[in-house]
């Protein structure tokens, strides 16, 4: 009787974590001696779907993000979570800059992920599965593999291994 062991793979951020790293940024930026006085600001959009960034100057926009990063380094949530692609906006006196969260898993990218697999684990069968693949095989030690082998990957994208039986 062999016994299939599987995990799921997706592209999902922990929003607990996320919403400490934000909140000690928050907290930091408050009482840092180079933003006393300005329009310094750090906050979450709408619905916690993306994150907005307010300064005076592209200047003290990369300071504040770089802030930001360290927090979430510090929380274990990966960078690629933020996608800094979008270009921030002069308004006045102050600048701002929304940061887009990344979340999910489309077909392209999960493509990318059963095709890493199946390149160097042949025995081991990846499945699509809406917006995130099943990985299953026969050997934990496939499984363990695998995980090591996409950590290793430098994916544009989060990933997040989920249900390990």
């Amino acid at each position: 009787m062999a016994k299939d062991f599987s995990f799921d793979i997706v592209s999902d951020y922990d929003i607990a974590e996320l919403s400490n790293a934000v909140d000690q940024a928050q907290r930091e930026l408050g009482t840092r001696y180079d933003f006393k006085g300005t329009a310094a600001k750090l906050e979450f959009g709408d619905s916690k779907t993306s994150i907005l960034i307010e300064g005076e100057s592209q200047n003290q926009l990369d300071a504040i993000l770089d802030m930001l990063q360290s927090k979430l380094v510090k929380r274990g949530v990966s960078l690629k979570v933020l996608d800094t692609s979008a270009a921030p906006v002069q308004g006045g006196k102050e600048m701002r800059w929304t940061i887009a969260l990344r979340k999910g898993l489309d077909q392209d990218k999960a493509k990318q992920i059963t095709k890493a697999i199946r390149d160097d684990y042949p025995k081991v069968k990846p499945q699509i599965q809406g917006d995130s693949v099943r990985v299953s095989a026969t050997s934990k030690d496939d499984l363990q593999g695998v995980i090591t082998l996409l950590k290793a990957k430098d994916f544009d994208f989060p990933l997040d291994f989920q249900n390990y039986r």
